[in-house]
């Protein structure tokens, strides 16, 4: 007996914005989330999940455009998994940020008499990413029209981003509006070096394959940092990265890096220096932050010195405090506040980071921070805040996935005066605030606009330690 056939739905109108920036519309009783459209748009939409409370389909032909949509400003629209919000105008995108971030909070963690800010908005909307990664592949993804007029005589080499939910399929990327120059034409002129010379693209497949990403990297001072994997060594290496050093003057740091496994992760390898200097500098304050290959640092740098210009507010930092930063990656946060308190404890898992955060301090002539390296869970341990001392202030920027149960419940133990919660994921920074809640008030919080034509947000939480 074959599937019963999802319906079509016809003259949808498309009402709010819901989970993961989806359009949202009601049908008889459920809920309809649609990707690409926004509110005010009357759609048919081709359903393809059924469930009890809830559907999901994608358009199949616009009825009626919003009066609030405007033109998307990338030709990749619509196929490119990135950049989905570009139809809303950034005022709009603004509010649903704001309406999102509230919604968690008030509703999905049913927390009560918070202070909620409204969003802090980006200055530039394009251009506003400091780094890319670009995937190389043999198999690219084609366009309906593509496969229509045959697959046979068309070249299937690509540059560019993974499609989502297509694990092998590449979206060849002709403009990217997100980083500035020169990162559109480092890119491209790498494809064509590599194609002309009939270098062969990573295969993900099939493991086979030569060239496999390029990573690009800058900073607010001007500064370029280019990383290529490759899946083997080969004389073409340095054929390669002497092509680009020759082109682009921009460049000041070139690094490679071997990718013999399937995924595309690089922060278990060694990444190579090749020339030019090993790190690139970022400048905030009259503080300067080296960033190696491998270390993170928030990728709109303009919106980062507005996120941690909110954190040291909310920390109301007193100067015989001791302060701990979780997640402090290249100890951006606790150099950047070390001035306002007795010391600042850092922790990351990266490694490279932690050398760079060490760095920063000395060359910034900071001298009340100290770093360790490991996994959260295993490094903020009882024994260490023996050592370094109870945390009168906590500041915490985890990953999406939010914190590990384990550090939550060191964090409850040490019961630090305050915590500052940063996170790019809303959804566990509650589930994370939840926990603490018994012993800790939520006061206020504040988005903050790092990611524009996305739905993606950063927020800021203060939570005192209750009498």
């Amino acid at each position: 007996m074959g599937r019963k056939k999802k319906p079509l739905l016809e003259d949808v109108l498309i009402e709010d914005i819901g989970a993961e920036g989806k359009a949202l519309a009601r049908i008889e009783g459920k809920v309809l989330f649609v990707p690409l459209a926004i509110p005010g748009d009357v759609v048919d939409v081709q359903v393809q999940k059924s469930k009890k409370s809830y559907l999901e389909g994608y358009v199949t032909q616009f009825k009626k455009l919003s009066d609030t949509r405007v033109d998307a400003k990338c030709e990749h629209f619509g196929v490119c998994g990135g950049c989905s919000w570009q139809p809303l105008p950034y005022e709009k995108q603004l509010m649903y940020k704001q309406k999102q971030v509230v919604s968690f909070f008030e509703r999905q963690g049913k927390l009560k008499d918070f202070e909620a800010r409204n969003i802090l908005p980006s200055e530039n909307t394009y251009y506003y990413r400091n780094k890319l990664e670009f995937s190389f592949s043999a198999q690219r993804w084609l366009s309906n029209e593509e496969i229509e007029n045959g697959e046979e005589n068309i070249d299937r080499r690509a540059v560019g981003f993974y499609l989502p939910k297509k694990f092998f399929r590449i979206l060849d990327i002709k403009n990217c509006y997100l980083q500035p120059e020169p990162s559109n034409s480092i890119r491209l002129e790498l494809r064509k070096f590599v194609f002309e010379n009939n270098l062969e693209p990573y295969d993900q497949r099939n493991n086979v394959g030569f060239i496999r990403n390029i990573i690009i990297r800058n900073t607010s001072v001007g500064e370029w940092m280019v990383i290529i994997a490759f899946h083997n060594d080969s004389q073409w290496i340095s054929k390669i990265l002497e092509h680009l050093r020759e082109k682009f003057s921009q460049i000041t740091s070139l690094y490679y890096v071997i990718n013999p496994k399937v995924n595309d992760v690089i922060t278990d390898l060694e990444a190579k220096f090749y020339w030019g200097k090993p790190h690139i500098t970022e400048e905030m304050e009259g503080l300067k932050f080296r960033i190696s290959p491998k270390s993170f640092y928030q990728t709109n740098s303009q919106q980062a010195y507005t996120l941690y210009k909110v954190t040291r507010d909310f920390a109301e930092l007193k100067r015989d405090e001791v302060v701990y930063d979780l997640y402090t990656g290249t100890g951006t946060i606790a150099n950047f506040i070390a001035g306002s308190c007795k010391k600042v404890v850092g922790i990351e898992y990266v490694e490279e980071a932690i050398v760079d955060a060490r760095i920063n301090s000395a060359d910034n002539e900071i001298k009340n921070t100290v770093f360790y390296a490991g996994d959260m869970k295993d490094v903020l341990t009882e024994t260490l805040i023996e050592k370094e001392g109870l945390p009168d202030v906590i500041i915490t920027d985890p990953p999406r996935a939010g914190m590990h149960p384990a550090v939550v419940k060191t964090i409850l133990k040490a019961k630090p005066k305050k915590i500052v919660y940063v996170s790019c994921n809303p959804a566990t920074q509650v589930r994370d605030i939840q926990m603490l809640e018994e012993d800790y008030k939520l006061v206020r919080i504040q988005p903050v606009d790092m990611f524009p034509q996305t739905f993606h947000v950063e927020n800021v939480a203060l939570l005192v330690r209750r009498d």
